[in-house]
């Protein structure tokens, strides 16, 4: 199915994924031939075991999430929460499908991201809560640069849930799945360490964003690259190969 690409003469609202934002954020010209002119930067394979992970844990909070109780691991980090029952819990989670939405009328911008869950506090207070796996014998914390992604993630789906009127906490949770490399064998069996790694979110950063994705769709000119950007740093190389003369063609390794 073609994507719908960014017409600026289009009168409709034009839709963007929480990870479309999250690509403005790192590299506006990558963005922009994505959204604009329909060059994506090439896919990356699928994680099918993390995936599983996913679905797996939501089945495990979706049994005391019809119980009304708190799942072990809240208990066992002192959590004054359970899993939040409502009727659209499976639509928020379809991010391929809707996710939680959000019209945002000044730039005619329909921003959506699909949660991994959502707990609630006494206080009535959400907490967005996103899923990780990961094999690491190192203390998992949220200090590696890459995991920068992960903290606007779950900034963006603070936004999008306030701005569906719903009164969210700032503090927020990953749940983390670490596998064990320790056993004396495989067995047909993947062990996991859970772990719950707090982040106080701040969305403050989101709306001034949704503003600068909106005029860099409208411009006619391709924005400059992020200076950190491996993707454009590779067809920028690309490109200088190909206009400098008497490069040797490649030749097959014997």
């Amino acid at each position: 199915m073609a994507r719908k690409l960014y017409d600026n003469n289009s009168a409709e609202p034009f839709k963007l994924s929480r990870s479309k934002i999250d690509l403005f954020v790192k590299c506006p010209r990558c963005f922009y031939l994505d959204r604009k002119l329909g060059i994506a930067r090439p896919d990356m394979p699928g994680w099918p075991i993390n995936s599983a992970i996913d679905e797996l844990l939501k089945r495990e909070f979706d049994l005391h999430r019809a119980k009304g109780e708190a799942h072990p691991l809240m208990k066992h980090y002192g959590i004054d929460a359970v899993p939040f029952a409502h009727e659209k819990m499976d639509e928020w989670r379809d991010s391929l499908r809707r996710g939680i939405q959000y019209l945002h009328k000044p730039t005619g911008l329909i921003l959506t991201g699909g949660i991994d869950d959502l707990w609630v506090k006494s206080s009535s207070e959400l907490i967005i809560v996103d899923y990780k796996a990961t094999s690491t014998v190192k203390e998992i914390t949220l200090d590696d640069e890459y995991k920068g992604g992960y903290k606007r993630q779950i900034e963006i789906y603070q936004w999008l849930f306030r701005q569906n009127g719903f009164a969210v906490s700032n503090q927020a949770y990953f749940v983390f799945c670490n596998g064990k490399k320790d056993g004396a064998s495989f067995d047909g069996k993947l062990e996991f360490d859970v772990t719950l790694v707090p982040y106080r979110g701040d969305d403050s950063w989101v709306l001034p964003v949704v503003f600068k994705i909106k005029a860099c769709l409208e411009s006619n000119q391709i924005p400059l690259p992020a200076t950190d950007c491996q993707y454009c740093q590779y067809t920028n190389a690309i490109i200088k190969a190909t206009l400098t003369p008497n490069i040797p063609a490649a030749t097959p390794t014997p």
